[in-house]
């Protein structure tokens, strides 16, 4: 699933202008362009991936109950060398202490990795039955990443995980237990501008977000996109067979994405009630986004119009603030298992 958040390029909250424009600069050429002084844009990097997976974090736990697909949770972020290459991989291995292919970016406060005793930079030998030197993986890919990732995330969910490491060169052994978590990744894409999107099992996030929008609104943006995965859309689009790019805002495929974006823009609101964030945080997101991103040309017909989705978000959200039980559990996730109709008329809120 693509959203339909495009176009426009980042910077990083919170970091002083000349990092931000070391960052920018690192977006605009490969990743090979590091240099060995560049500890400020590896740091920077790393607040962007960890920021984005805490909120990821968050919401996959506090959601659990209404996903089918659970995975063992450990709050732990993680990254390869292997997508480093040139002159920044020596510089990479350096500044993250890399013993092993891949290693903790960072650890969510709190998760079970953080009150198992993992930091960042502990480089990971084994974790679980998972044998990191074995992933498959080449230079300059993050296909060991991912490897690592999905079969960390296939361990057993209520049984505890040793975990073998490297830290500062010396041998560390920790036991992880793990939390019920959905199963999806979520990552950063560093110089994707406003783009989002969900593939079934992994949440990609724009790196544009990061500079314009606080913690409550990315959170938004990262629970529309993971309701596509709970709602498992890119499964039920693919069996009504549409088309995808440019060919998405025509003929029957419209009414099917349509369906899919309001469906998401609805549960959203309740993932985020169930993770304690703001339920009005997508509403005040789409009333800074809309008039200024989200209109015009920039519109996707197989979007429906930004002001709709808000007249949506906010009849949602008066429900969803009348229910104190949690988690919430809508009715319509029984949905899930049923074919695309393309209404998406009946669902919509229209604006006044």
């Amino acid at each position: 699933m693509s959203s339909s958040f495009h176009q426009f390029r980042p910077a990083i909250p919170g970091l002083p202008r000349d990092v931000l424009a070391g960052i920018l600069a690192l977006l605009a050429f490969p990743i090979s362009s590091a240099r060995a002084d560049d500890t400020a844009l590896f740091e920077a990097v790393r607040a962007a991936d960890v920021r984005v997976a805490g909120i990821g974090w968050k919401l996959a736990t506090a959601n659990a109950a209404l996903c089918d697909r659970i995975e063992a949770g450990t709050g732990l972020q993680l990254h390869t060398l292997d997508q480093f290459d040139g002159a920044a991989r020596e510089s990479a291995r350096n500044h993250f202490h890399f013993a092993t292919p891949v290693a903790v970016e960072g650890v969510i406060a709190g998760g079970p990795g953080d009150r198992a005793g993992l930091r960042a930079d502990d480089s990971l030998v084994r974790v679980g039955t998972v044998d990191i030197a074995a992933l498959p993986g080449k230079p300059g890919s993050t296909a060991k990443l991912v490897a690592a990732q999905l079969a960390i995330a296939a361990l057993p969910v209520d049984a505890p995980i040793a975990v073998q490491a490297i830290r500062e060169g010396a041998p560390l052994q920790v036991t992880i237990q793990p939390v019920r978590a959905c199963k999806s990744r979520f990552e950063l894409e560093l110089g994707g501008g406003f783009g989002a999107s969900a593939d079934g099992t992994m949440v990609q996030i724009g790196s544009g977000f990061l500079y314009d929008y606080p913690d409550d609104q990315l959170a938004a943006v990262i629970a529309h996109e993971f309701s596509h995965n709970i709602l498992r859309h890119r499964d039920r689009l693919e069996a009504r067979g549409v088309d995808y790019g440019l060919l998405s805002g025509f003929g029957a495929n419209v009414k099917y994405f349509r369906q899919t974006e309001v469906q998401a823009d609805i549960l959203s609101v309740y993932l985020l009630a169930n993770a304690n964030y703001p339920v009005r945080a997508s509403i005040a997101f789409w009333r800074h986004f809309g008039p200024s991103k989200a209109g015009g040309i920039l519109r996707s017909r197989s979007h429906p119009a930004w002001r709709d989705r808000v007249a949506t978000l906010e009849a949602t959200s008066a429900k969803v603030e009348t229910l104190s039980a949690r988690p919430i559990m809508p009715p319509f996730l029984a949905d899930r298992e049923k074919p695309l109709d393309g209404d998406w008329q009946s669902i919509l809120v229209r604006s006044r």
